[in-house]
């Protein structure tokens, strides 16, 4: 089954958009996903000036990546950030992105609002005329509080918008989930539209998510679940190292040409 296979650019958390660039497309990806995370990483971000923009997709179209997704988080439950989201937004279409990715809380911030999910699902809703407006896809990635598919799938169904679905990380369903990623993503399968693919080393609490084939995730099953389900979605690829971060950029750029060749060999098409 046909599907894009993307890098997302926070792979490169730490190195410039221009280092991911080159990385990303010398491993022999296609597409890419952009990331504009506040006060994480801010490869792409609405405050740049349009020449800095316009910069980007010269870069993009020289290094022949299309950018399809914009990894976008913000907190979606504070109402003083949807104006910072609905910037992303409009930052994804400038790209030609026909995804924007955000988990419900600030991914890898100090967040501590909670809400029901019937208040989440609200929350969302409002965000649907903004999405129909530039052709865009939410993925609400599990992560923190909402770690889960199984979890997200309720909220999505809440929600009941073909233009949000979930974006799966199958690391952070162990990470902040605990659960099998099989059986998780099973449960959830109809409803994820996009993936981040990161794979989990070390105990299951810690923060270890090597290159692609280097951790204890079992892609192959998970792809046959894709494929069992006539689930064609793309796959954007993530590693975030250990908490002590990669020693260099050679070793980004490896671990970004180790998940080509691991993807490759599960007979993935780049």
């Amino acid at each position: 089954m046909d599907r894009i296979v993307a890098v997302n650019s926070n792979t490169y958390h730490g190195y410039s958009l221009e280092n991911a660039l080159t990385g990303i497309a010398d491993a022999g990806f296609h597409h890419v996903e952009l990331t504009a995370t506040k006060g994480w990483t801010e490869h792409v971000f609405p405050s740049m000036s349009l020449r800095e923009l316009w910069a980007i997709k010269d870069d993009l179209l020289e290094n022949g990546l299309q950018p399809f997704s914009l990894s976008g988080h913000t907190n979606l439950m504070d109402k003083d950030r949807i104006a910072d989201f609905i910037a992303n937004i409009r930052l994804a279409a400038f790209f030609g992105c026909t995804y924007i990715i955000s988990s419900i809380g600030e991914a890898h911030l100090e967040d501590k609002a909670e809400a029901s999910d019937e208040e989440v699902a609200k929350q969302i809703r409002d965000l649907l005329p903004y999405l129909e407006e530039y052709g865009l896809t939410l993925g609400l990635e599990n992560h923190g509080k909402h770690a889960t598919g199984k979890h997200l799938k309720h909220i999505v169904d809440l929600v009941d918008s073909p233009l949000v679905m979930i974006n799966y990380d199958t690391a952070n369903a162990v990470f902040y989930g605990h659960v099998d990623v099989e059986e998780d993503l099973a449960a959830c399968i109809e409803k994820v539209g996009h993936i981040h693919l990161k794979d989990k080393g070390g105990e299951w609490n810690e923060w270890n998510f090597p290159a692609i084939g280097k951790g204890t995730l079992n892609f192959k099953r998970i792809f046959q679940l894709l494929n069992e389900a006539k689930n064609a979605c793309p796959v954007s690829i993530e590693i975030e190292f250990t908490q002590a971060g990669p020693q260099d950029l050679a070793e980004v750029h490896e671990a970004v040409r180790d998940s080509a060749e691991a993807l490759k060999a599960l007979g993935l098409k780049l």
